[in-house]
């Protein structure tokens, strides 16, 4: 209940990073304060008391919300640059569908609408808004939400976030750079940085962008708010403010060059930049402590392997020369005769190949795979175990025993989940239900294991090795597109 004086606010994505905080901040405002979040990304952790918690999709927000709020903040949408790419049905859906409704309820309730746009359009002298289904997504909303102005005469503001940082950041596969960072620093683990690490971005702490948020919601109308640090850094900048050993990873397509902060607006309405990131990533680095370096080894599950290989198995390969100070074991077949027993040209790989150089082999990779996996798992520690495929490599990995709890990784690659035959559903299921995680190339091939295993997410973290294997699995997807389009124009 509001009383007749207090106004109220509605924030759609209140449980996330920046939602969070913006709740926080209108509570002590004297706002009544409804939060409209689907979980996506969102996390019970992050309720603020004093906050009414709805749960839904952002196109059923007429329905979910029957109050008539002062204002609308809408900052629930899809945000990660280059994992659109794999997830671009859940983009569209998120970021056009939920949106168009937000605006229509805003519309219809003469609610102002406080829109939290992309700084991804300003990059790159403005070629940024075509560079990723994300960027696209959000450009065209801002300018859906100024024609809404022009056409129904809706009160609106739009603000631009550059590069949030700060008490709450996300982790996981949406993890945030500065996030990631602080885990594999905590861990001991090499900094990952993806090509050709010049990139510069302005590294904003998130109550200066809630500051920026207020104002704008106050005092702003009308398009280009943007929340930005005056300072800009570079990937490698950061990863050396955090200090340790760095891995480039290879350039992802979406990822942009510069993204200067365009912050004149906002100022004009008295913000000002309060924190700034060297002294963040100080208090991060003094509340870790020491840190020890972590063995950098991973076991990994392939039916086969060079010379004997697919895009698949070419991508692993290509991922190992780009890691040399991580070891991999690999436990694969014979699967010919004249199998090579090593790859001598990659120093940091270790075959370990079962069977008697048949086809055939691949039948026992889940026995004898399994009887290698013990033994390796007893004399070396590994970050995670990793299989290519839901097939037989993941079958030893089952079948190796999980007493040890090591995590394990599966990558459905290209197997077209929705297309296997019904006698083999029973061991899909089984090896993507038992999986501590299940990277899909795609949001269609995500929800057809889903469907398949009734996981409610392929996702489930795995503790230290989180940050790192993220890293490993988009680098890897890279590398296997890459082998794809090759064979395809060979």
């Amino acid at each position: 209940m509001t009383n007749s004086t207090q106004q109220l606010a509605v924030v759609t994505g209140g449980a996330g990073f920046v939602g969070s905080h913006l709740c926080e901040r209108l509570v002590k405002e004297g706002y009544a304060v409804i939060s409209l979040d689907n979980y996506f990304t969102g996390t019970p952790e992050n309720h603020v008391e004093g906050v009414a918690y709805r749960t839904g999709h952002t196109k059923d927000i007429a329905a979910l919300i029957a109050e008539t709020p002062d204002i609308v903040f809408h900052l629930g949408e899809y945000a990660r640059t280059e994992k659109s790419f794999e997830d671009v049905e859940l983009v569209w859906d998120l970021n056009k569908t939920g949106t168009f409704a937000v605006a229509e309820f805003c519309r219809r309730r003469g609610s102002k609408l406080v829109y939290a746009g992309s700084s991804t359009k300003f990059a790159d002298g403005g070629d940024g808004r075509d560079q990723s289904p994300y960027a696209w997504t959000k450009a065209t909303n801002t300018e859906l939400v100024n024609n809404y102005a022009a056409w129904f005469g809706l009160e609106y503001a739009i603000v631009y976030f550059y590069n949030v940082y700060g008490p709450r950041e996300m982790s996981g596969s949406f993890g945030t750079l500065i996030r990631i960072f602080t885990e594999l620093y905590r861990n001991g683990q090499p900094l990952t940085v993806t090509a050709p690490g010049t990139q510069k971005r302005n590294y904003t702490h998130v109550y200066d962008i809630v500051d920026g948020i207020i104002l704008a919601a106050k005092e702003g109308q009308g398009d280009g708010y943007g929340i930005g640090a005056d300072q800009q850094f570079s990937v490698l900048d950061v990863a050396e403010l955090f200090g340790g050993e760095v891995v480039m990873m290879p350039e992802r397509k979406g990822n942009r060059m510069t993204a200067g902060a365009d912050n004149a607006k906002v100022k004009a309405l008295g913000w000002k930049q309060k924190h700034t990131l060297p002294e963040w990533i100080a208090q991060v680095k003094a509340e870790i402590g020491t840190v020890q370096s972590a063995e950098q080894r991973v076991l990994v599950y392939s039916t086969t392997f060079f010379p004997y290989a697919g895009a698949a198995e070419l991508a692993l390969r290509d991922l190992i020369k780009a890691l040399p100070n991580v070891q991999f074991d690999v436990i694969t077949t014979k699967f010919t005769k004249d199998a090579m027993e090593e790859d001598d040209t990659i120093p940091n790989v270790t075959l370990h190949r079962v069977g008697y150089g048949h086809t055939f082999d691949k039948y026992l990779l889940p026995f004898l795979g399994a009887r290698i996996s013990r033994q390796l798992r007893r004399q070396r520690s590994y970050m995670f175990q990793w299989t290519l495929f839901a097939s037989y490599g993941a079958l030893a990995a089952l079948f190796s025993g999980r007493a040890q709890k090591l995590p394990l990784l599966v990558t459905l690659a290209d197997q077209k989940v929705a297309n296997i035959p019904w006698y083999a559903r029973v061991v899909f299921r089984h090896v993507l239900g038992q999986a501590d995680q299940v990277y899909a190339m795609d949001t269609y091939e995500a929800q057809a294991a889903i469907s398949l295993t009734k996981r409610t997410a392929l996702i489930r973290s795995i503790g230290a090795g989180d940050a790192f294997a993220n890293q490993v699995r988009f680098t890897y997807t890279e590398f296997f597109r890459k082998r794809l389009a090759h064979t395809d124009t060979v």
